[in-house]
This record gives structure tokens, sequence and C-alpha cells, in this order.
């Protein structure tokens, strides 16, 4: 987001009383109602518990219409703080067999947490990859995981370009993950928007399903 700069305080500074979560909160100069909750880079992942995230998650809820919480790779405290305070999630996977099947075991937890509202983010699909049959595809993903695809952002090399300027790719008007980004929020608002159509006819995990009688 290009905001590290304007680090004073931390979520620990606010659970800990050393501020109010008001001082915490950076406010995005680009977007009139998009604030950021720095997480602490320099402290134990413990510094937060469980419920303490909860507490910040209800008191933030007060003033915004939504919260994004950004989890961690992994299954370790900042997974369960993470969830600690959402009523849905995103998960957000390659589309590669090994992120995938990370994907799926972490489906499995949130779900023994009591989270159903899961949805599917796949990241970084390429569709010459994926016509070609060597990449698995969008309906190869959702057959293994089985929760409902939120939206497909194509591999963009103006991802790197936006990361080092420290800008949202949304900014960029020439991005397709931008506009990728931007269909995905649409649809969180509740709107219809198509996604994105990739041929899968040649894809070898889809002659896989065919020859073992998979295919439906």
């Amino acid at each position: 987001m290009g905001l590290e700069n304007r680090i004073v305080y931390d979520i620990v500074d606010v659970v800990e009383g050393t501020c109010r979560l008001k001082q915490a909160l950076i406010k995005d100069k680009r977007f009139e109602n998009l604030y950021l909750l720095p997480a602490a880079q320099t402290r134990d992942k413990n510094a937060v518990t469980v419920e303490q995230m909860s507490e910040l998650c209800d008191k933030l809820r007060e003033s915004f219409d939504f919260i994004l919480i950004d989890c961690p790779a992994g299954i370790e405290q900042g997974f369960k703080n993470a969830i600690a305070g959402a009523d849905r999630a995103i998960v957000v996977t390659n589309p590669e067999v090994s992120a995938v099947r990370d994907a799926d075991r972490i489906i499995g937890l949130l779900e023994a947490n009591e989270i159903k509202d899961i949805r599917l983010v796949i990241n970084r699909i390429r569709q010459d990859m994926v016509r070609r049959g060597d990449m698995m595809s969008k309906q190869d993903i959702i057959e293994i995981l089985a929760i409902e695809l939120l939206g497909l952002v194509p591999d963009d090399e103006s991802i790197i370009v936006s990361t080092n300027k420290g800008e949202p790719a949304i900014l960029d008007s020439k991005s397709s993950a931008g506009q990728a980004y931007k269909n995905i929020a649409k649809r969180i608002l509740g709107n219809d928007v198509p996604l994105l159509e990739v041929s899968t006819d040649n894809n070898i995990f889809s002659k896989l399903k065919k020859m073992f009688g998979m295919a439906k």
C-alpha cells in the first residue's frame, strides 16, 4: 500500500494501551475510506491473543463496513489471531498442486473453527499455460476445494512494478491484475461481474480425469 513510512503505532500498541485505536490507523490519501492498521513487525507473534484480536475487530466494526485481515502463511498464532475476529474468509491460492493442497488444509481448519462462508481467489493464473495443459484450470481447483470462486487474478508483471513503487495495482488502468482486484471487490459488494473464462479442453489435468472416468 506504500504506507510503511507513515507507521507510528501498530496493533500491539493498541492492545497494550500504548495508544488509542484511532492513533494507530493510517488513512490512505488516495482512497477516502481506506485505512491501515499495521501489524507488529518486530514483536513476538504471541503479543496479541485471540481474545484481544476478537475484541479489536468488534471495535473496528463500529466504524467500518469491511475489515480485511491479511492472514500470514502457516497455521501458527498469526493464523489463529486472523480468524478470531472473522465471519468469512477468502482463500487465495496459486494454480499449483502444492499450493492447492495447502489451501485445502486451510479450508478444513476454517470450517473446524466454524467459519462457513469461504470463497476462493486463484492468483497468478496464465491463460496460455492453462490452454496448453501446463497449468491447473479453475475447474480443476474448484473440483478439489469445493468452495465458491470469487475471482481469478492473471499473472501480471505490473504487480511487481506496483509493489516496488508502493502503489496499489488498481491505480494502473492498464493492469489486468488491477482490474481483477476491482472485479473481486465488486463481487464482495454483491455485484454480478463475469469471471475470466479460459478454455481447458487440452488441459493435462482434464485429460487425466477423462482417462480415469472422473470427468462430469
